[in-house]
Parts: C-alpha cells; sequence; structure tokens
C-alpha cells in the first residue's frame, strides 16, 4: 500500500487479519510449535487466529530471520501462516530487505551455523506500506511535495525490482476529504461479511485440492484458463509494463481469486483487468526507467 501518511494504510493492514479465515487445527499446531521454540506464550482464546507481526523498520536481518548460537526462529517464521506486515518500507535496511526474497518463494527459512543448520517453516503473507516519496505528500491534493524528482527516484529504488515483483497488489491510499471521514456508517461492510466471502473462496480453492497462492505452472495453466482475447490483452500488457514470467503468474493467481471471491468458475476479463490494476508501482517503475534513460 502506498500514499501519503495518516492516509490509514497501517490501520487496513492490522485489520487484514480479522478477515482471514481461521486456522485449522494443523496450522495452529504448527504455529503454536514455533512460537514455544522462541520462547512466546501460547493465547487460549486466539488459538486458531492466524499471527500478525509487525517488526520496526531498525529491524536486523537476524531479527527477521533468525539465528544465535541455538538457532531461534525470526519474525518471518512467526508471522507462519498469518501476516507479516513493513510499515515504511523503504526505510528497512536493504540487506534486511534481501532476504525476504526466499522465504517469499519457498515458504521457508535455513539458517546455518558452525554447529548445526535449522531450517524454520515461513509461509507467511506480506503487507507492507510507504510513502511516495522522502517527504510523503507527492500527489497530495493540498499539500505541495518538497522533494526533486532525484530525491524520488533514489527513495523507491530502495525496494528492488526483483522483491516489487513479488507483490501480488499495489493498492494505492488516497487523502480522504474531510466530510468523507466525518462520515458515521456509510455502505461499508463488516469484516464478518467480508470473512465470510473469504471463507467461501477459500473453500472453492481447497476443493480444487490448492489455495491458489501455491497453483504451480501446471495447475495454473489448468485452473486459470482463459480466452484468445485475454490472452492477447495480458501480452501486450506484459509488453508495455516489463513484466516477468513470476509477475504475469501472480496476475493469473489473483485473477484467479477475484474469481473464486464472486464463486465464477472461470476468470473473465474483467478479473484480469482488475488483477492488472494492481500493478500499478510496476508502471511507475517503468515510466521512471524511461525518464532516467
Amino acid at each position: 500500500m502506498f500514499g501519503p501518511p495518516g492516509t490509514g494504510k497501517s490501520m487496513l493492514a492490522s485489520r487484514l487479519p480479522g478477515i482471514l479465515p481461521p486456522m485449522t487445527t494443523e496450522f495452529a499446531l504448527e504455529v503454536a510449535s514455533i512460537h514455544s521454540v522462541a520462547g512466546l506464550p501460547i493465547q487460549d482464546h486466539d488459538w486458531c487466529r492466524p499471527p500478525y507481526r509487525a517488526p520496526h523498520h531498525t529491524a536486523s536481518s537476524v531479527a527477521m530471520v533468525g539465528g544465535g548460537s541455538s538457532p531461534r526462529p525470526g519474525e518471518i517464521s512467526l508471522a507462519h501462516r498469518g501476516v507479516l506486515f513493513l510499515d515504511e518500507l523503504p526505510e528497512f535496511g536493504r540487506q534486511v530487505l534481501e532476504v525476504l526474497r526466499e522465504p517469499m518463494e519457498s515458504g521457508e527459512i535455513a539458517i546455518s551455523r558452525a554447529a548445526r543448520q535449522v531450517t524454520f517453516p515461513a509461509r507467511f503473507q506480506v503487507v507492507a506500506a510507504m510513502n511516495p516519496c522522502p517527504c510523503g505528500y507527492l500527489g497530495h491534493p493540498t499539500i505541495e511535495c518538497q522533494c526533486t524528482p532525484p530525491q524520488v527516484l533514489r527513495y523507491r529504488a530502495k525496494i528492488s525490482g526483483p522483491l516489487l515483483d513479488r507483490f501480488d497488489l499495489h493498492v494505492e491510499v488516497p487523502v480522504q476529504s474531510g466530510e468523507v471521514l466525518m462520515q458515521r456508517g456509510g455502505d461499508g461492510e463488516s469484516s464478518a461479511v467480508v470473512r465470510e466471502r473469504v471463507k467461501s473462496a477459500r473453500k472453492c480453492q481447497l476443493l480444487r485440492g490448492v489455495v491458489n497462492s501455491a497453483l504451480s505452472g501446471n495447475e495454473l495453466h489448468e485452473y486459470c484458463q482463459v480466452d484468445a482475447a485475454s490472452e492477447t490483452m495480458l501480452s501486450a500488457a506484459m509488453e508495455r509494463l516489463g513484466l516477468s514470467a513470476r509477475a504475469l503468474h501472480r496476475i493469473l493467481r489473483v485473477a484467479r481469486t477475484l474469481a473464486d471471491l464472486e464463486a465464477q468458475e472461470h476468470i473473465g476479463r474483467g478479473h484480469l483487468v482488475e488483477a492488472l490494476g494492481y500493478r500499478k508501482l510496476d508502471r511507475q517503475q517503468t515510466r521512471n526507467a524511461q525518464v532516467s534513460v
């Protein structure tokens, strides 16, 4: 999520666990085992609730991946089967961010020491938040940005392309007017309503035998089939945005999830267009590269 300060990025991230389905007994035992190794207490009242971890941007790479003379799990393993929230993403050290790349793909982290090697599970959902520029007000409707174009480029360059490529959704969180913020109630859905829709979509995925985030290449071809016109559109988007094969697979998984949320058997053109719309930072990086050249 990216947008000016105070638009609710951190609040939205903290609400995400509230719409996730409860963990199965198997997953809850996995999480409890990891927390036990780390010396953390197990809360009986939220036994099946997915964990939520939000390390500060000053955290070291060891704090993130784990370590020590007797290796203990770090933040990414403590977030196993849950959410890892990284606020102020560009403020994290480059080395800290880069160590996330492998576990985001493999779902585990191996820690090697002279005496032993330990592998901890780390299948987590990463949610990150960042400002659009160093001062935070680029694109703000009323506050003028004080940053120069080179400063903006350097700020965004702190997040490498390979890491950004691993984020399925790039969501802009814009500034809301005072009139909107002062409204009471409104047409929004409660977390309980959204959670039921998410549970139904998860059930559809499990009936296929695998959740969408874990779809392999062959399974993508089987469950994410699109018509000829949609294939042409995707090919054009890959060429224009410079998308990688990984990004294409993630777009297909997102489109499949959007279809599942609507209880649709097949992926429609609208689902693909919406999934492509969530790659906003890819478009910005393409424009920045063209400006730099």
